[in-house]
């Protein structure tokens, strides 16, 4: 686990998201879960790779969000894969519900990490790249590669 200097503890983090999707706004959301769920993520032991958001009945579920058993938790773990609800506030939930309603528009988890003591978990309103916009990054990614590898020849 990395500790930045917001004093944020990151657990994992979603870098596809980056390559499949442009980010437009970020939300911080707190996550239900049990006793043995934090110990494993206190662990580090998440997956958000495959995970998905949707919002059911005014509530925001997150699905596919893997949380490894706790090796001491026996009888008490629950289920790796279970949909977990992620705390919000009711007009960030209306937001993201008017928002999601356009076409193209989807919701994804892009990091968790411990803040205080407390499990956050970031999720972004976002909207899915086509190939061409893909290939146009990684155009970008090179250009910037090459052109700061000449500058460092240039001043060795």
């Amino acid at each position: 686990m990395a500790k930045d200097n917001s004093g944020k503890k990151l657990v994992a983090n979603n870098k596809k998201v980056f390559h499949d999707f442009f980010l437009e706004e970020t939300f911080e959301a707190g996550i239900s879960l049990a006793g043995t769920e934090v110990k494993s993520l206190r662990a580090g032991k998440c997956s958000i790779k495959e995970a998905f958001i949707r919002i059911e009945n005014g509530e925001v579920i997150i699905y596919g969000m893997h949380i490894s058993p706790y090796e001491k938790g026996n009888i008490f773990n629950k289920d790796p894969l279970r949909p977990k609800k992620l705390l919000l506030h009711k007009k960030e939930i209306q937001k993201l519900l008017g928002k999601i309603a356009q076409q193209g528009y989807t919701i994804v988890p892009v990091e968790v990490y411990f803040k205080g003591g407390l499990v956050k978990v970031e999720i972004a309103l976002a909207r899915g790249k086509k190939l061409y916009d893909k290939r146009q990054d990684i155009a970008k990614k090179d250009m910037k590669r090459e052109a700061e590898r000449d500058f460092k020849i240039r001043n060795l």
